[in-house]
């Protein structure tokens, strides 16, 4: 595994024996425990504020459901910071976006990673309407098509509070995580993020609270 993914913080991938890859194990767990009558098939991961590290956690709870041999697909949904492909160490001439804007079949834009069992759709180049090309048809069928091809979708969006891109994506998947900083998200605007993805009809099964000390 290279250095830029230990940089990047792919701790389930480089350290899977760590207590923090153990974590996301558990994240994973509690996930598809959280609702047992219905499958999960796509997951939203996002944030209330940018930086809190919510393209890590979506990362590495993709490898760790690679890790228990499911067949996942990560796709990075934030068309304005993308950072998969860096994580990775993976192309972004083509991807997301430029599926999107050119109506691209999804295997076009699959990419593999060097984790068993784990794929990618990265950004692509920064289009200018973000917004506009994840509420589109080809969004919602390319989501399709992904539940169909893998066991698992997790995708990478914007904070929530910052642009609609993040409300958009959840209201199309199955679930969303929102992950918050201890250190840095205020209670008012946890909670403004929580009730903006309430308010937008997506379905929270879960949070991941970052660098909680003691």
């Amino acid at each position: 595994m290279s250095r830029l993914m230990r940089k990047r913080g792919l701790i389930a991938g480089t350290s899977p024996k760590s207590a923090v890859s153990e974590a996301y194990r558990s994240l994973r767990a509690n996930i598809e425990f959280s609702n047992r009558d219905e499958t999960l098939k796509t997951i939203a991961i996002t944030s209330a504020l940018s930086g809190e590290g919510k393209s890590t956690v979506s990362s590495n709870i993709a490898v760790a459901y690679a890790q228990a041999n499911r067949n996942v697909l990560l796709i990075d949904a934030d068309l304005r910071t993308p950072v998969q492909h860096q994580i990775f160490e993976l192309s972004n001439h083509i991807g997301l976006s430029t599926a999107l804007a050119m109506r691209s079949e999804i295997g076009d834009v699959i990419q593999k990673s060097n984790i068993d069992n784990l794929q990618l759709i990265t950004a692509g180049p920064i289009p200018p309407n973000p917004s506009e090309l994840l509420d589109s048809i080809p969004m919602a069928s390319l989501l399709g098509m992904a539940k169909e091809m893998f066991d698992i979708v997790i995708i990478d969006t914007p904070a929530i509070t910052m642009f609609a891109d993040a409300l958009v994506v959840a209201n199309k998947c199955d679930g969303v995580v929102l992950v918050m900083n201890s250190g840095k998200v205020k209670n008012e605007i946890a909670i403004k993020a929580k009730e903006s993805l309430e308010y937008g009809k997506a379905t929270i099964i879960g949070a991941v609270l970052n660098n909680v000390s003691g």
